[in-house]
């Protein structure tokens, strides 16, 4: 399948053709997005899919005026996690995204969350399509999503779902460009499992060489790979020093990679930053939030199509306004100087109309849902983590026990997550982007020796933490056995044949972030763990401190070291 580039990109062309004096090479500009996370408007200056729109726009008419093009690629999770796009399941990004004029976008392990087109987040009854609202947006997008490692679990062929396809090709500049969709190895594990439990994962080393070389077969001479699987570098100025970076997933794939495969990959997951060469292959990875993009420059001759340069820029972050002097418009970069308007390659920086237009009314529905107050203030910030205790963690599981009384324990995941509660009065929307999964509550029962099963499991390994309310885990190493014990609040050992009802996300009792190895023994309740929090807090009334909720010096879940914790080593 083709997808034919904005209209100015070909005139340009053209019009340089027509001219008969095109340069031996010409310039394609990648650029690279991904975990948006359904972020249609910006933070004060940072962000906003118009002002992204107004950057990609000044682009496209510097490489009109050398003839040359811009490919835009998302590496996935597009769409869940905000009020103005999870009201439509993602439709609003979409509407953005065709106007902005992207190319490709792989799917990603969050785009698999809303199940069911309509209010249901998975299948309800036998007619019920578990990926319904994915399919939907697919049907709208004027570009193709991508699964190129995602497979039928029975057959283990390939997906073949309506506008959904492994790779795609768009012409650009005069060159023939493939480009390849995958997902990280994780992406079962990490979205509502009910939805995704037909499928299986193709390793991401033998789907890019697949496709790459079907796409290399059939003619086209360069190969970017948007995968939504990442790593994380601190220094993102030296393209060529990979010592900040860790040894994330998709460094991994391009040193796996035979050289020649691939000449550009857009990464995303991690939301993190990357702008580094890894086995000769250009990765750009741009954080999350539409906080930045990423881009490379691409030389390539006109009469081969041959790659003869590859320009890895650092990410760029989508300002409305900068601090004078910087490219930034974060708190970090104020000299004292003041702001000033964005400009971009050579120009300034204007949001565009059209997408803002596309967008008003879903900003306008969401809006009055945003504002509602819960009735408490927020004193001191209530921060999130991903991989260690925090105090949000901690308050949502009190409320989450809370509101199930007869539970014993509660317990919810780190990334589940998703922002800090901000100080000031809090507002639904805060809330909502504090916990912006549609997940309901479960219900198991377990002993105590099978919570120190789960508990030592999950300290034991790098996903997100296991927050947790109704007990503390004390826990220490003896030798090369982590041994944990385990207490109510008020003190009492909990017995190993102790039995304990415990309340937690349909997304974790069902199988996700493998916390539960039995899925399938709880039972599910119809009530939105969302809506639960928010009635505890309007109930609560009074004021939320972040030094109630957690106390570094007695934490629920006490353990040496970090995570993973490893004990004989």
């Amino acid at each position: 399948m083709k997808v034919r580039l904005p209209a100015l990109a070909v005139a340009a062309v053209a019009a340089v053709a027509a001219a008969g004096d095109a340069p031996p090479t010409v310039t394609l500009s990648i650029v690279g997005t991904s975990d948006l996370h359904g972020r249609l408007l910006g933070d004060g200056d940072r962000g906003g899919l118009a002002v992204f729109a107004g950057y990609v726009a000044n682009l496209r008419r510097a490489r009109a005026q050398d003839g040359g093009a811009v490919v835009l690629v998302d590496a996935g999770d597009a769409f869940q996690g905000t009020l103005e796009s999870n009201l439509n399941e993602g439709a609003a990004v979409v509407r953005a995204m065709n106007l902005i004029g992207y190319a490709a976008m792989a799917i990603g392990n969050h785009e698999f969350d809303y199940g069911p087109a309509g209010p249901a987040s998975t299948p309800r009854t036998p007619t019920d399509d578990p990926r319904g609202a994915l399919f939907a947006r697919a049907s709208e997008a004027r570009f193709r999503f991508l699964a190129a490692n995602l497979a039928d679990a029975a057959s283990g062929r390939l997906v073949a779902w309506p506008r959904v396809t492994p790779s795609t090709v768009v012409e650009a500049g005069g060159v023939k460009l493939g480009i390849v969709g995958v997902t990280t190895q994780e992406t079962l594990a990490t979205t509502m499992a009910e939805n995704v439990r037909d499928l299986r994962m193709v390793p991401l080393v033998d789907a890019i060489v697949r496709e790459a070389t079907a796409l290399r077969n059939g003619g086209s001479t360069v190969v970017v790979v948007a995968a939504h699987a990442g790593a994380s570098c601190k220094d993102v100025a030296h393209p060529e020093d990979l010592a900040s970076c860790d040894d994330g997933e998709i460094l991994k794939v391009a040193r796996a990679l035979p050289p020649g495969t691939v000449d550009v990959i857009v990464a995303g997951h991690t939301h993190a930053g990357v702008a580094h060469r890894v086995s000769g292959i250009p990765i750009v990875e741009s954080y999350s939030y539409g906080r930045a993009f990423g881009r490379v420059d691409l030389t390539v001759e006109r009469a081969t199509g041959r790659v003869t340069g590859a320009s890895i820029l650092p990410p760029r972050d989508v300002c409305a306004n900068v601090f004078a002097g910087t490219e930034r418009c974060d708190a970090a970069a104020d000299r004292g100087q003041g702001r000033a308007p964005a400009t971009y390659a050579g120009e300034p920086v204007a949001a565009d109309a059209a997408v803002a237009a596309a967008l008003a009314p879903d900003v306008e529905r969401a809006r009055a849902l945003r504002q509602r107050p819960l009735g408490v203030r927020v004193e001191s910030r209530i921060t999130r983590a991903y991989a260690e205790e925090s105090a949000l963690g901690n308050l949502f599981t009190d409320l989450m026990r809370a509101a199930r009384p007869r539970a014993d324990v509660a317990l919810t995941n780190g990334g589940g997550l998703r922002a800090d509660l901000e100080p000031g009065d809090l507002t639904y929307g805060a809330l909502y982007e504090a916990f912006p999964f549609d997940n309901r509550f479960a219900t198991l029962r377990l002993t105590g020796a099978g919570l120190r099963r789960v508990l030592a499991a999950n300290l034991s390994q790098s996903r997100g933490i296991l927050s947790i309310s109704g007990v503390r885990a004390r826990v220490r190493c003896e030798g090369d056995r982590l041994e944990i014990a385990l207490t109510h609040d008020d003190g009492r050992a909990v017995g190993d044949r102790e039995v304990l009802t415990v309340v937690t996300s349909d997304f974790l009792a069902g199988g996700g972030d493998a916390v539960f190895p039995d899925a399938g023994r709880a039972t599910i309740d119809d009530e939105l763990i969302r809506e639960a929090l928010v009635r505890q807090l309007e109930a609560r009334d009074g004021v939320l401190l972040a030094e109630k909720e957690f106390d570094p010096a007695r934490r629920r879940l006490d353990y040496p070291g970090s995570r993973p914790v490893r004990c004989g080593q």
